[in-house]
């Protein structure tokens, strides 16, 4: 029986992804008995000029991570979709833009300015900043070039699968490649190695329904480990997110943060956590809060968007900040 040709790339992400896909042990020689790499740069020696020589559909599946953020991840996308019958977003930011698409609050400019000018440990006098193309007497000198706004995978090409999590746990990642090798894929389109309800349904702390009065930042308490975290004044995301995982964050104490994504039927993760933390604080209420009362409250979420939006900007209904 003919193995199968298995591609991986790495765009805007941090590389825990590549790292998560060894985290499913030794089963790495069952999947290396049904399938040979043809292109993962991560791991292998490989040039972009082998998989332009392949022929189209040639590799089974390609396990993309990483959002779009400049002209080198979009070519290489579009090249690996041409070349592969089945492309998977793998991880977060493939799939919503995670934490890079966070860069979609601001544009190009604002993100040089930052990193090559105003940060203390830059030492710049003359204000350089990256070019695409410098002329050398050794020859031109080239870099992709940075986008205004960050995308994700689906937004750049047509995407068949899609795996949450920054990064993906083993068992989910094993279940997609399983599911890939014995050709036991579900309909296209879904999200595979992971379930449909929220978070909270898999979680083990008892939930009350009861309302808060504040809300902490998870150094500043102590949180009793058998209850609800957000009912405690911890912004945990488990009621807008996915299960999947097995609530790994909640079990140590620690809130979710919503890198799953958002439960079947959700369109906005964002929207969906803001709307469970006013009823929670009781902000749909109006009757019995001033306009002043609701403004308090709310002003004790510090960082809104990177609490709401951190895994989901890029694929949100806000997408990016409007810059004037």
């Amino acid at each position: 029986m003919e193995k199968l040709k298995i591609a991986g790339y790495w765009a805007s992400s941090c590389g825990g992804c590549e790292i998560a896909t060894l985290e499913i042990g030794d089963k790495i020689l069952k999947l290396a008995e049904a399938a040979d790499i043809v292109f993962w740069p991560a791991l292998v020696d490989f040039k972009y000029h082998d998989v332009e020589q392949m022929v189209d559909n040639s590799i089974d599946v390609c396990l993309f991570n990483g959002a779009i953020q400049n002209s080198e991840h979009e070519h290489i996308a579009k090249l690996l979709r041409a070349k592969s019958k089945i492309m998977v977003a793998y991880g977060s930011c493939s799939y919503e833009g995670c934490i890079p698409g966070l860069a979609n609050l601001t544009n190009r400019e604002g993100i040089f300015h930052r990193a090559y000018i105003e940060t203390p440990s830059t030492d710049n006098p003359n204000q350089t900043l990256p070019q695409t193309s410098y002329q050398m007497p050794e020859g031109k000198l080239t870099l992709p070039e940075l986008y205004d706004t960050v995308k994700t995978l689906a937004q750049t090409v047509e995407v068949d699968y899609f795996v949450p999590g920054c990064p993906p746990v083993g068992k989910q990642t094993w279940a997609v490649l399983e599911a890939i090798v014995q050709g036991n894929l579900p309909p296209r389109g879904s999200v595979i190695g992971a379930g449909t309800r929220a978070l909270c349904e898999e979680c083990p702390k008892t939930r009350e329904n009861k309302k808060v009065k504040a809300f902490y930042r998870p150094h500043e308490i102590i949180p009793d480990p058998e209850k609800c975290l957000l009912e405690q004044g911890l912004l945990c995301a488990g009621i807008a997110t996915r299960e999947g995982c097995g609530a790994l964050c909640p079990r140590a104490n620690m809130p979710c943060t919503g890198c799953y994504g958002p439960p079947e039927g959700v369109v906005d993760q964002g929207a969906r956590f803001l709307s469970a933390v006013a009823s929670i604080l009781g902000v749909e209420d109006e009757k019995e809060l001033s306009e002043e009362d609701v403004e308090n409250l709310m002003s004790q979420i510090k960082d809104p968007v990177g609490t709401f939006y951190r895994y989901s900007l890029a694929d949100s209904i806000l997408r990016r900040a409007r810059i004037k």
